[in-house]
């Protein structure tokens, strides 16, 4: 191994699962990456190679990754659509011909830019995953930063992500690892329970309030099992919309008032023409899900809030059954981007359909501190090495992935802690 002490660097390649000295940066490192010319599947997108570690600007922190989240995001990525982030960035004047994916992650800060003053080497660390810039005009003027200009999704619309052993983040990207937490549980959170807070708790007058009822459409994935905790913490009824018994039985365990099993209904997607037989099926199936909501919440009431990220399948069926002068609060389109929306159900019954998207630092403080005060389960599902980091996307894309959320081992190859 050859070391350059004064710069702190080493050119020595190290295994996936093995660190350096604390503060010794390699040369090169081991990412699952993403190129063009594998556009497609996951399982065909990523693959492990060997890039150069990305150099430290001011203001800017380098992370040994210890543990990394797998959200959807990056199976879009891995397709190619609808983004192609490889071809926005080099049209912005990016050199790297290839897409580092990874949206949260855990781990040690190994390097900090020069200004850095929050955080130091060694610390330990949850990544959460936006970026803007500081000197926005919108940020300097007091605006939400998730609605600034400047904002973009590290390690989507961002490279550099936590897919690979070390990682470049801003250095209020940075967040204190709960304690309780293993590398992987603290990896796996942040991304979805950030985001669903959000959606419950950052659209007034429509945050959850005591005996709300809130459906949860996919209530035991990774967002849906933060949802119904944090339904369940601010006081409200969480309904789960899953797809087996099982499913089923895992969100009565976190806390979920009841359930809904969507194989028993088969309306979904944009109505028929309306004067048509199957309109007047499609309908009546739309109507019978409406009432099993009232079955399932024991009396005549509709919920105050539908927590959507689903997309084309499910909108119209959410803006429906939304109570009156209740909300629909989206964050993604996992089915499709494309949706029916019956404008006469939203304004004659004065219902809302807000946008989310992530969350602010206040946000992802507010669930590292439930974390670590032990009032949020992270909700860890299946844990994959690094080299099935394609397959883990492949799971989410074909819905096959186990419950909760899903985290892939880094530098946490061979430790639990």
């Amino acid at each position: 191994m050859t070391v350059d002490h004064d710069a702190g660097q080493t050119t020595s390649l190290y295994e996936v699962g093995d660190l350096p000295p604390l503060g010794v940066v390699p040369q090169r490192m081991y990412a699952s990456v993403i190129r063009p010319a594998r556009y497609g599947p996951p399982l065909k997108a990523f693959e492990t190679e060997v890039v150069d570690v990305p150099d430290v600007p001011p203001g800017f922190v380098l992370v040994a990754v210890m543990a990394a989240g797998i959200n959807y995001n990056n199976v879009w990525a891995g397709l190619g659509r609808p983004l192609d982030v490889v071809k926005m960035r080099q049209k912005r004047g990016a050199p790297e011909p290839f897409h580092i994916g990874g949206s949260e992650g855990s781990g040690i800060v190994w390097k900090v830019g020069e200004g850095v003053r929050s955080v130091k080497v060694g610390d330990h660390v949850v990544l959460s995953g936006c970026r803007w810039e500081e000197d926005d005009p919108a940020v300097r003027l007091g605006r939400d930063p998730m609605l600034a200009p400047s904002q973009e999704t590290w390690g989507y619309e961002l490279n550099w992500g936590s897919f690979a052993q070390f990682t470049l983040v801003a250095d209020f990207q940075c967040h204190p690892k709960p304690a309780r937490l293993s590398w992987v549980e603290a990896a796996c959170f942040m991304l979805s329970s950030a985001t669903a807070y959000r959606q419950l708790n950052g659209w007034p007058p429509h945050n959850v309030e005591a005996g709300d009822v809130v459906l949860i459409w996919g209530g035991s994935g990774g967002l849906g099992s933060m949802a119904i905790q944090h339904v369940r913490r601010m006081g409200g009824r969480p309904i789960a919309v899953v797809s087996t018994p099982e499913r089923a039985e895992y969100c009565m365990r976190l806390g979920a008032e009841g359930v809904i099993n969507r194989t028993e209904f088969d309306h979904w997607g944009s109505p028929p023409s309306e004067g048509t037989a199957e309109y007047r099926r499609w309908n009546e199936q739309l109507r019978a899900f409406g009432r099993k909501i009232w079955e399932v919440a024991g009396e005549k009431v509709s919920p105050r809030i539908v927590f959507e990220h689903a997309g084309s399948h499910t909108l119209p069926t959410s803006m429906f059954v939304c109570a009156p002068g209740g909300m629909v609060v989206i964050c993604g389109a996992t089915s499709g981007y494309e949706a029916h929306v019956d404008l006469r159900v939203l304004w004659m019954r004065q219902k809302r359909l807000q946008g989310s998207h992530f969350a602010g630092l206040r946000e992802c403080r507010a669930v590292t501190g439930l974390a670590e005060r032990g009032l949020l389960d992270p909700c860890l599902g299946q844990v994959y090495d690094f080299d099935s980091i394609g397959l883990a996307h492949q799971h989410m894309f074909e819905g096959t992935q186990a419950c909760g959320n899903l985290a892939a081992r880094v530098g946490a190859m061979a430790i639990t802690t």
